[in-house]
């Protein structure tokens, strides 16, 4: 089976289940092949990232700097569907802002790739600008696509709501990572019919897993994550402080990079915490799993951002109880999903560093209530959020068969490689024979 993945930036280093599904599909036999919207710029990687074997086409992030490679798509797609070429083209002049055009031939691109290279169906990441270059492509070539939708893509202030429908509308399916995202998908489409599907994403269990010759520290409380507001880090610091003053013993570790780490620091310094609360930036993935199995308690205080953003659900937290850590979080989107109040973590309110501190002291005195609750932990994530169930869940839905999407070519199409009937034929594909490398499309 052959998948081609359409993803805003790849690799990003902040998107680890995206590369964890990846390598589950290979394992399982998946030829995947990924178009990346944009080059990665942050300069950091996972070493997990060398086991990829899947090949990346780099679409133009500005094509009007790479116009004769552009105008050679667009002549390619055009020869083949010109009604199609033609009609999306206007469509997307039609509405009278850079983006449309620019997403127009970003599609153009990986469309006249795909018509060489065929691939049995194309799935996107997030439904943005993944999602609406893939539902160019379906409208260019018939190549069916499905989505996984996570939470900035569908919560933020900036999400039209009309918009949203079209991707989900058009998509064979739509996956989400949670029941609480499911049922939000549902309410946009109103009336409308739509194959909204839930999937939790799943790690890798091997990997994440406690290590009994580590000796945890009891006094140490971990976070990870980016330094974003939906983040609730500023929550943390502040119960940190009422912690400090309960004379609870303590130390506070934070993982990651963001636009607030300034003022983080800051509050940090301003509460009078800067010897128990650190915050160490960015690590590899091997440090932060050190990191799972020397902590008490890992916390995550999400909440929802001014501008509507919010956690879908957070690998962060699925890590950490698999590595034996009980978690406390908050009551956001799908953290609920994830931890059962009582039993393997703590479930409190966004915004209240007062009941998060008395969360995290009867934790850090109780060291027995924590011991039961790493188990409890590791239990939910091997029966919920094994990445080989449920990408193998995700790999039947991808094979699932396709009717009436695929067009077949105009007559006068005669490209260099010679494709017969629909180009997305599985006896077709079966039979291509990737290249060694797509770096330039």
């Amino acid at each position: 089976m052959n998948i081609a993945y359409v993803l805003k930036m790849y690799p990003r280093f902040s998107e680890t289940f995206i590369v964890n599904e990846i390598l589950e599909l290979e394992r399982q036999g998946v030829d995947v092949r990924i178009y990346s919207l944009r080059k990665p710029d942050d300069g950091r990687f996972h070493a997990k990232l060398a086991r990829v074997k899947a090949n990346v086409v780099y679409t133009p992030e500005y094509p009007d700097k790479e116009p004769e490679r552009v105008q050679a798509a667009e002549e390619t797609v055009r020869a083949a569907y010109p009604e199609r070429y033609d009609a999306l083209r206007a469509y997307a002049e039609s509405r009278g802002h850079a983006y449309a055009i620019k997403r127009f031939q970003q599609a153009c691109i990986i469309a006249a790739h795909l018509l060489r290279h065929p691939v049995h169906a194309m799935h996107a990441h997030f439904a943005s600008s993944a999602s609406r270059v893939s539902n160019y492509v379906h409208r260019l070539i018939g190549l069916p696509y499905s989505i996984t939708a996570h939470a900035k893509d569908i919560y933020h202030q900036d999400v039209k709501p009309a918009s949203l429908r079209g991707k989900i509308r058009d998509a064979r399916f739509v996956v989400t990572v949670s029941r609480y995202n499911q049922a939000h998908l549902q309410q946009v489409m109103g009336e409308e019919t739509a194959d909204i599907r839930c999937l939790y994403n799943g790690i890798d269990l091997e990997r994440f897993r406690p290590d009994p010759t580590v000796s945890r520290q009891p006094n140490l409380i971990l976070g990870v994550g980016r330094l974003v507001e939906k983040k609730g880090f500023d929550t943390l610091i502040h119960a940190c402080a009422l912690l400090r003053q309960w004379e609870i013993d303590f130390r506070c570790q934070i993982i990651g990079k963001g636009d607030l780490r300034d003022d983080l620091k800051a509050l940090i310094a301003g509460l009078a915490l800067d010897d128990r609360v650190k915050l160490v930036g960015p690590r590899p993935q091997d440090a932060v799993l050190a990191a799972y199995r020397e902590a008490a308690v890992f916390a995550l205080p999400c909440i929802i951002g001014k501008d509507g953003n919010r956690d879908g659900l957070p690998t962060v937290l699925l890590e950490a109880m698999a590595a034996g850590l009980p978690v406390v979080t908050t009551s956001v989107t799908g953290n609920p999903e994830i931890v059962d109040d009582g039993e393997n973590g703590r479930i409190v309110p966004p915004n209240d560093p007062t009941i998060l501190a008395y969360a995290l002291a009867e934790l850090l005195q109780n060291p027995h209530r924590r011991a039961q609750m790493g188990l409890a932990a590791r239990k939910k994530v091997e029966d919920a959020f094994d990445v080989r169930q449920n990408v193998t869940t995700l790999h039947r839905w991808l094979a699932e068969p396709t009717m009436g999407t695929a067009v077949a070519p105009s007559t006068a199409y005669h490209p260099q490689t010679v494709i017969v009937n629909s180009p997305y034929s599985p006896l077709i594909a079966n039979q291509y024979t990737s290249p060694a490398s797509y770096q330039q499309g």
